[in-house]
């Protein structure tokens, strides 16, 4: 399963929050690359997406398993290993990322405090560049408003080159899910749309507004 894509995935340090943000030019991305826990871990799995990483990822991190050690064991037995993007951050704030050398230009990753920023089938490393500095400019924002911010960054600066179609923004706290029987504090989708980043904006607004 193709999916070219960029995503941020990131733990906040305050709230020890766990979110992913997640743009595309692919049906539903948000239904494919995010795959997060509670007090566990975040993981996006894309480029030639393997869905097994997101469930086999979070239960290596229940183990007690870092994002390095997961991030390992999970491409050691995976003969497509090449053709896969991925990244990860733990419970404590560890990040780990890969880029295969089959994923197609440009293809890439940056990390920083608590998170990391990964896309392929980009414009150019100034995709991740961008995304990276809006999110660590907005430190005192809440962590959904900083991977929104990240998001809406990348796709200014010119995101998957095939274009836009779908775009994702998921955190996760304990317990803090509507109406508190799970862990999704935030869980927006667009799956299809001519601007996906944007229309996820009004939804994270309004979503803000209905939960006070």
């Amino acid at each position: 399963m193709r999916v070219s894509t960029f995503s941020l995935v990131a733990r906040d340090p305050e709230s020890g929050d766990l979110g992913i943000a997640v743009a595309s030019k692919f049906l539903a991305v948000g239904a494919v690359v995010p795959w997060l826990a509670a007090g566990v871990g975040a993981i996006a799995s894309q480029a030639w997406a393997n869905t097994d990483f997101g469930h086999q990822g979070l239960e290596l991190l229940r183990q007690g398993c870092s994002a390095t050690e997961t991030l390992g064991r999970l491409l050691r037995g995976d003969r497509e290993a090449a053709k896969r993007q991925v990244g990860v951050v733990d419970a404590f704030g560890e990040v780990a990322h890969h880029t295969g050398a089959e994923c197609l230009e440009y293809a890439g990753a940056v990390a920083g405090s608590q998170y990391t920023a990964q896309g392929n089938l980009l414009v150019g490393p100034k995709v991740l560049a961008a995304m990276a500095s809006a999110y660590e400019a907005r430190s005192d924002r809440p962590l959904a408003e900083r991977l929104l911010a990240a998001l809406e960054a990348g796709d200014a600066a010119g995101g998957d080159k095939r274009g836009r179609q779908a775009a994702a923004l998921t955190v996760v706290r304990e317990g803090l899910g509507a109406p508190g029987y799970n862990d999704r504090l935030v869980n927006l989708r667009v799956d299809d749309h001519e601007d996906p980043v944007g229309e996820l904006r009004r939804l994270w607004e309004l979503h803000r507004t209905l939960r006070g």
